[in-house]
């Protein structure tokens, strides 16, 4: 019966229909994780009055501050349908160089500034090696990206021969103390990043240019966009994000070591996935990134506060990432990521 009527549709009521079935698609992607976000923090609050507490909200956006970073980096980068699995190796590399460039306790060296501005333009070379060897030799990218990012971990333990240094800069101490409205500074510091990532995506040329290649990458080429550049740019700016979040566990944990950026990407993509953003590229936005990682970030501390042992957390996890790329995996594409 329904072929019948698909049969008997007109070429412009087949269109208006895919639209119409988009634009629900759309909307379900957006609104969902919003109230599944909201229903998760009334079921949580009901099971334990602690956790709407100002304490432990605090100790939540304080936890949230390197996903957060994380994430938003990675959301370019998922918008145009790659992956970038050199992050944690970037983040780890920026974070120890950093702790062995300012006061430290291995070394008399005392750069101030210098002593972090270098580690980040170091990150950020790895993300144009990155991009540039992905876009010039038709490298695909979760291969190229977890070479590069082997390859930052390797140096980082090379740095410090194993024996990890700890941060004794002032400055440091001062930023893992500092709050503003109960939030730890590093947090605003990511809201911050969070932010300026927000114009940069919704307001800007690149922006749309991101948009474009994830959703039709030989279209955005016919059209004029430099698929190229804007992808290189990209992986640019996740190292960035990388590289940041290495300075911001570095003033959390005081502690420079490659195991700053351990176990941080795959947590930062099911927030992803979990807030809507699609991996095969073009859905999703910065709006999702928050949401996924604040419904991650719940979820996480939840199962803390009920002592749920840290196997059973992973497997919750990993079945948590499997649904959400299940749910928003786009059928009638051939390939989920590049």
């Amino acid at each position: 019966m329904q072929t019948a009527k698909k049969n008997n549709m007109t070429v412009a009521e087949e269109f208006v229909c895919k639209v119409e079935k988009e634009a629900r698609s759309s909307l379900m992607r957006v609104y969902a994780p919003m109230i599944l976000l909201a229903v998760m923090t009334i079921g949580f609050s009901l099971y334990d009055s602690h956790f709407f507490s100002m304490r432990n909200l605090s100790n939540i956006l304080g936890q949230m501050a390197v996903p957060l970073t994380l994430a938003t980096g990675l959301t370019f980068v998922l918008l145009i349908g790659r992956i970038d699995l050199s992050v944690e190796g970037v983040m780890g590399l920026v974070g120890s160089s950093i702790a062995l460039l300012v006061l430290n306790s291995r070394n008399a060296n005392d750069y101030g500034v210098l002593g972090v501005i270098i580690p980040i333009i170091a990150g950020l070379i790895f993300g144009l090696i990155t991009g540039v060897l992905h876009v010039k030799l038709r490298i695909a990218t979760f291969i190229i990206t977890y070479a590069t990012g082997t390859i930052a971990a390797g140096i980082a333990v090379l740095l410090y021969h194993s024996q990890p240094a700890t941060a004794k800069a002032q400055w440091i101490i001062d930023a893992s103390q500092a709050s503003f409205l109960n939030i730890p500074l590093i947090t605003w510091i990511a809201i911050a990043f969070y932010a300026i990532c927000c114009i940069i995506l919704n307001y800007t040329a690149f922006g749309r240019a991101v948009y474009a290649i994830g959703d039709n990458e030989a279209a955005a080429k016919a059209s004029g966009i430099n698929v190229s550049k804007v992808t290189i740019q990209v992986f640019v700016l996740s190292s960035f994000a990388a590289s940041l979040a290495g300075v911001l566990a570095l003033i959390r944990l005081k502690l420079g070591q490659v195991s700053l950026g351990t176990d941080q990407m795959f947590p930062c993509i099911t927030a992803l996935v979990v807030g809507g953003t699609s991996l095969a590229g073009g859905k999703g936005g910065m709006l999702q990134t928050m949401v996924g990682t604040l419904i991650y970030m719940e979820l996480l501390n939840f199962l803390t506060i009920i002592q749920v042992p840290a196997d059973y957390k992973k497997a919750i996890l990993g079945i948590i990432i499997i649904v959400a790329v299940a749910l928003t995996l786009t059928r009638d594409r051939k390939t989920i990521a590049k």
